[in-house]
Formats: structure tokens, C-alpha cells, sequence
């Protein structure tokens, strides 16, 4: 039986609810927010979690991947959905709030890239305008635990292997199986970034950081952090 894309939209939604501690950090800023940017906004669920609490600005969300997009619009009518990457926004000054949530940062893997985003990511936003976003700790090195886990959800089972570690990228594997038989593998590359890395790249590109954390409370960048959570500001 094929896994299709659709399908994968569907279980990336079961595995990944909105709700928790990333949400929690991420609502409020959302909330406080008229009009907000989801970039790599995947299936739509923070800003259709943000709908259902009774927002009413202009929510717009931008993912590479149509499945993701469709199954959002599936979901909302109310909700500006575009078919694009990072690097090829052209909105100028129309945002008060952009967020790429649950690590999709990382998914901005050479510099180049990460220039282009970043600097398309600042020209949407306003002056005094906000970037928050999340991405793993590298110091953790959590791609070491990805093969030792799986999850299952109506008999699906999701499993991960790493192909290589080098150079502060690391390829993945994750595969979904039915019956011990695989039905889909998708293979992506993910950038995990040192800190001052990450921090040199946001300079660079006009943005100012606000705040950064080692947890979702708040809590400082220590050796046990998992991730890095930065909230960015462009000039007022």
C-alpha cells in the first residue's frame, strides 16, 4: 500500500500536536502579535491553534511541502498559505511577528541559504519587529538517540537513521513501516549551528537578539540544554 504524501501530513499532525511547553512559549508571542509570519509553518497548527483561541489578524504561513499546506487549508479557509521557501519571500515590512517553530531552522542547512532566509525573514518584518525560533543544542548531540527510538501510531511505526554527522549537518533517514514492512523513507539534512555560529548569521542579517534560552522557561544556554530558543529584533 503507498504512503503518500497526504499521509505523511496526516501522521506528522498525530505525532506532533500543538500543545506543550514550545507552545506555551510561543503562544503568548503570537497572541500579542497583528499580523504574524509562520515560516516553515508544516501543517498549520500554531496558527490554527491561534484561530481557535479567537485571533483574528493576518495569519500567514509558507512551507516548501504542498501536502502540508493542503492539509492546513483542509483544516482553515482563513489562513494566507504559500507554496514557497524562506529565501524566496519577497514581503517588505508587513509583519509584526515571524516564528519558525518545532527546529525547521535547522532545515536551513548551507550559509547561503541561511543568508537568503534570514535576510528575506528581516525584510517581511516591520521595524521593531520580532523573530523567535528554535533550534537543537548541538552540545546535546541528540542525533546519537535517534536510532534508539520509534514511535507508533495506528499501526504505523516511525523509525530514524542517522547516514552521517559531519561538519555540523547531519542526514537522516526516518523511516515509517507497517507491519515491519517500510512504506515510506525520507531522507533530510539538518544544521546544527553553535551558538555564536547562529548569532553571527542574525548580526549579519540586520537582527538583534532580544533573548536566548536553553529551555522553553526561559532558563540559560547551560551544558544539559536541548535547544536553543531565540527571540531576534529588527531595528526600531
Amino acid at each position: 500500500m503507498t504512503f503518500t504524501d497526504a499521509d505523511v501530513a496526516e501522521l506528522y499532525d498525530k505525532l506532533n500536536a500543538w500543545q506543550g511547553a514550545d507552545a506555551d512559549f510561543y503562544d503568548p508571542l503570537v497572541d500579542s502579535a497583528r499580523d504574524v509570519l509562520d515560516v516553515g509553518c508544516g501543517t498549520g497548527q500554531m496558527l490554527i491553534s491561534a484561530r481557535e483561541r479567537g485571533h483574528t489578524g493576518r495569519f500567514t504561513g509558507v512551507d516548501p511541502d504542498e501536502a502540508s499546506l493542503a492539509r492546513a487549508r483542509s483544516r482553515r479557509t482563513d489562513l494566507e498559505l504559500v507554496l514557497a521557501k524562506a529565501a524566496d519571500m519577497r514581503w517588505d515590512g508587513e509583519f509584526d511577528l515571524a516564528v519558525m517553530s518545532s527546529n525547521a531552522f535547522q532545515f536551513l542547512v548551507t550559509d547561503e541559504e541561511l543568508r537568503e532566509s534570514l535576510r528575506a525573514i528581516r525584510t517581511a518584518l516591520r521595524p521593531g519587529g520580532r523573530f523567535a525560533f528554535d533550534t537543537r543544542y548541538p552540545g546535546a548531540r541528540e542525533w546519537e538517540q535517534w536510532p534508539l527510538s520509534e514511535t507508533e501510531v495506528d499501526g504505523l511505526v516511525v523509525s530514524y537513521d542517522v547516514e552521517s554527522a559531519e561538519n555540523g549537518v547531519v542526514t537522516v533517514v526516518e523511516k515509517t513501516a507497517r507491519a515491519g514492512e517500510v512504506v515510506r523513507a525520507d531522507r533530510a539534512a539538518m544544521r546544527f549551528l553553535e551558538v555564536g555560529q547562529l548569532n553571527g548569521f542574525l548580526a549579519e542579517a540586520g537582527f538583534k537578539v532580544e533573548g536566548q534560552f536553553g529551555d522553553w522557561k526561559r532558563g540559560p544556554i547551560t551544558a544539559l540544554s536541548r535547544s536553543v530558543v531565540t527571540v531576534a529584533a529588527t531595528p526600531s
